[in-house]
């Protein structure tokens, strides 16, 4: 999926394992469409995870020493070990207890499932922010250069609109900044859980807006910011970011991982209606 990945494959994964050897059971690559780390399932309660650059090995250590501190009503992974790296596989890696679930797709009522995780974004919120690393995007400025040539008619007319929003004032909050589909787990028609956690940290209350449109429709979308009362310069403040990472998205992975681009194709064309 990138220039310079590391090879990781099944024999791989099982000599890593030998660093925790009472953490056994068989194992098997899970199919998904992350593009930060490869995953194994060990089991049936346990599942690896290995970054595939070296870019992506900090934040799996931000995960495994930040998501023990908190505390929100929805499941999240749980770290069991942190593994070394070692001459075949130079980045740290970890095994985290399995969450069930499939990734966000129909639920049996989007409106409920917008409450659930906008309680869940106000829980994260809450935490102190005193010690956490600091996440999320460049200002909306910075960024326009990169991404105003990928955009057209709508979308352009929607990032414009964007650029124009009153700046962050620098008020921190703790964000997850990836609330994406593939990051929401759904069981049983319910929203069941929150996955990959490893661009959290403190910043702009405003990326954790973006399941507004990356992940719910107009429905889901109005009960999302009732629930957590987003005044219109975050919410703008928002859609641009979110329309940045789909537009930057859909190149990179187009040919290496549509399922994914498909999403952030779908993302676009909630960016674009008004609301």
């Amino acid at each position: 999926m990138h220039v310079g990945e590391v090879p990781i494959d099944d024999a791989l994964v099982s000599g890593l394992l030998g660093q925790c050897p009472e953490l056994r059971g068989p194992l098997r690559a899970v199919r998904s469409t992350g593009t930060v780390n490869a995953i194994y399932r060990l089991g049936d309660e346990l599942y690896v995870r290995l970054p595939r650059l070296e870019q992506y090995a900090g934040d799996l250590r931000k995960e495994c020493e930040w998501l023990p501190r908190l505390d929100v009503s929805l499941p999240i992974p749980v770290p069991v070990f942190a593994g070394e790296p070692t001459d075949e596989f130079p980045f740290p890696w970890a095994v985290f207890r399995w969450i069930e679930g499939e990734p966000y797709d129909d639920v049996t009522d989007e409106r409920a499932a917008a409450a659930t995780l906008a309680r869940f974004v106000h829980e994260l919120r809450a935490h102190d922010v005193t010690e956490a690393p600091a996440a999320g995007r460049a200002p909306l400025a910075e960024l326009d250069e990169m991404t105003r040539p990928l955009l057209r008619g709508p979308a352009l007319a929607a990032w414009e609109r964007a650029l124009e929003a009153p700046a962050w004032d620098g008020t921190r909050t703790w964000i997850h900044a990836d609330l994406l589909r593939p990051n929401v787990l759904v069981s049983g028609g319910a929203l069941a859980a929150v996955i990959d956690f490893g661009a959290m940290g403190a910043g702009d209350p405003a990326h954790d807006i973006i399941p507004a449109w990356a992940i719910f429709d107009p429905p889901g979308r109005a009960v999302f910011r009732a629930a957590l009362d987003v005044d219109d310069a975050t919410w703008e403040r928002a859609r641009g970011i979110a329309l940045h990472q789909a537009a930057m998205i859909i190149p990179y992975y187009r040919e290496t991982n549509p399922a994914f681009t498909a999403l952030a194709e779908r993302t676009v064309e909630q960016l674009t209606q008004r609301s």
